[in-house]
């Protein structure tokens, strides 16, 4: 005979009493757990795995076993989002987010086998909020970050096609926002995209260490509460749930207490965001104009300037890039302070690093895709003074420098007829 499981209406709560009462203590704005998907996945993850494993070491008996894993993978495919309202950042050490995952898998593993399943016993048996919210929060930065890492990617890829592009074309460049010597703007493309590949090396290399994880630490790291070989078990089912391969952390105690893997990463998209902005309002500078700024390069119009002067266009994509960058800069200084606020044996600033991060990832995705392909992918070296300035360009000047000495050149440069146009200075 077959049976089927009544699915609960997400009207209808599955959480508890501890995840109610957090709806009043932390009713402030922002992110709630259930607006990011990847770690509501990623905390199920944990709780199917613990289920596996403390059923492998005769903590759970399968029945229990089998209702929880199968919530937990209903949870893990977004079936129940509603059901996770709870903040994203609050007091408690993420105490309040554990307990939300656990009475939402009970709620609904109970309906599943028919039979009153528990959410501490059972669902955070052998668990600790210490261990388990780290665990998840670490599966969610390294699979968050690829979208910033494939936004990157993108844009140095672009990069590169503009330097074949304009291999060859020659523009004026600049030092102290003077006249220096020529190159190429296929050089100058060049350059950017080794820079923009540099600092996405910079995140994906940190985001290596969230690989790690303390699971099996509970309570501050001791491993209080959990049987014989729960640990290695927990870690080797989680391998297989999240797909990515999980080492679990060798000192736990140090894993609960030191989270400057965090500020490593949040330091490392702050680098990528500030070579972003600094591509972008260099973009910007050599687009100004057409007629008033230097106007070695035009940009797309991607929409009008002015609401009051007619056809004027403004660099609306390196702009929104320089902002997004500010965001990225100023949120990583909030992880680097939430990393240092750790007392003693736990650091209960664990959820405002998550949704920090978060908020860089997202904005480094913006930046680079938005400047990629609504900008860099369109620039053109045409710009209407790009032949002008070129002419400024001191080439020639340091040629002679180089043959005939440097006092020979310069006097010959201050009398020379774009000397005198340019206002150099006459000793």
């Amino acid at each position: 005979m077959t049976t089927t499981t009544r699915v609960p209406d997400d009207d209808l709560p599955l959480y508890g009493t501890q995840t109610s009462l957090s709806l009043d203590n932390f009713a402030g704005p922002g992110r709630t757990l259930g607006t990011v998907p990847a770690f509501v996945r990623n905390y199920a993850y944990v709780k199917l795995a613990a289920a596996q494993a403390n059923c492998d070491v005769g903590r759970l008996e399968s029945t229990h076993r089998d209702a929880i894993v199968a919530a937990c993978r209903e949870v893990a495919a977004g079936a129940h989002s509603a059901q996770f309202p709870s903040a994203l950042v609050l007091g408690g050490g993420g105490t309040t987010t554990n307990m939300n995952m656990n009475e939402v898998i009970a709620s609904r593993a109970s309906q599943i086998a028919g039979m009153s399943i528990h959410p501490n016993d059972h669902v955070n048996a052998s668990q600790s909020t210490n261990d388990t919210y780290p665990t998840a929060m670490a599966l969610t930065v390294f699979e968050l970050a690829e979208e910033p890492l494939t936004a990157l990617d993108r844009l140095i890829a672009v990069l590169d096609d503009k330097a074949a592009e304009f291999e060859n074309t020659p523009h004026l460049g600049r030092t102290c926002l003077r006249d220096a010597v020529s190159l190429t703007a296929g050089q100058s493309h060049r350059a950017q995209s080794a820079a923009i590949h540099r600092v996405a090396d910079g995140v994906r290399r940190a985001v290596q260490s969230m690989t790690t994880i303390p699971l099996g630490a509970t309570a501050i790291g001791t491993g209080l509460g959990t049987p014989d070989g729960y640990r290695e078990a927990a870690v080797g089912h989680l391998t297989r749930a999240a797909g990515i391969e999980l080492h679990s952390a060798p000192d736990p105690f140090d894993a609960l207490a030191h989270l400057d893997p965090y500020a490593e990463i949040s330091s490392a998209g702050a680098r990528a965001a500030i070579t972003l902005a600094k591509i972008a309002a260099d973009v910007r500078l050599l687009s100004s104009g057409p007629t008033g700024g230097v106007g070695d390069l035009t940009i797309p119009a991607v929409q009008a300037g002015s609401s009051i002067m007619p056809a004027k266009v403004n660099p609306a994509i390196p702009e929104y890039v320089m902002q997004l960058s500010y965001r990225v800069r100023g949120t990583a200084y909030t992880v680097e302070c939430a990393v240092s606020a750790g007392e003693l044996e736990l650091n209960v600033m664990e959820p405002v690093i998550l949704d920090s991060i978060v908020t860089i990832f997202a904005d480094l995705a913006a930046a680079a895709s938005s400047f990629a392909d609504r900008c860099v992918s369109g620039i053109s070296w045409n710009g209407p003074r790009r032949e002008g300035n070129l002419a400024a360009a001191m080439d020639d000047w340091v040629t002679l420098a180089s043959s005939s000495g440097y006092e020979t050149a310069t006097t010959q440069y201050r009398t020379s007829t774009w000397a005198e146009s340019s206002h150099e200075p006459t000793k």
